[in-house]
């Protein structure tokens, strides 16, 4: 487990991952414990200021943070619109112990059985040459 990783779970990804990280002693909080109805921009703003990357399924926060260059720790987007609870977690199981070291402060896309780690950082530097 890389003890430097701590989640922010939107509420669309659902209980079982988020228990899954608890177990695994991952440092979780849920935005459903949080505000149900919180805007994505006050996520990515919570995940900031307590260094959390965001675990979600909606890919506006692709939007956020390549075009409109918010701040942020890392958000990992499950596309995954009909998995169940228990796909995944599976997901995020086999993520973690594979590239838990990769993943921080990057954006991060699972899709059809496929992963992408992309690094913002490196994207915005090439965009204000």
């Amino acid at each position: 487990m890389n003890s430097e990783l701590k989640f922010l779970v939107d509420v669309g990804v659902g209980k079982k991952v988020e228990e899954y990280l608890k177990i695994q002693g991952y440092e979780t909080k849920s935005v459903r414990d949080i505000d149900a109805r919180m805007s994505d921009e006050d996520i990515i703003r919570i995940a900031v200021s307590e260094n959390r990357m965001v675990i979600t399924m909606d890919k506006d926060f692709g939007e956020l943070v390549y075009h409109s260059d918010m701040e942020h720790c890392g958000v990992l987007l499950l596309r995954m619109e009909n998995g169940t609870g228990t796909e995944k977690e599976e997901i995020v199981n086999y993520i973690l112990s594979n590239y838990s070291d990769k993943i921080k402060n990057c954006f991060c896309v699972y899709q059809n059985n496929k992963f992408r780690i992309r690094k913002i950082k490196s994207i915005l530097k090439e965009r204000n040459r």
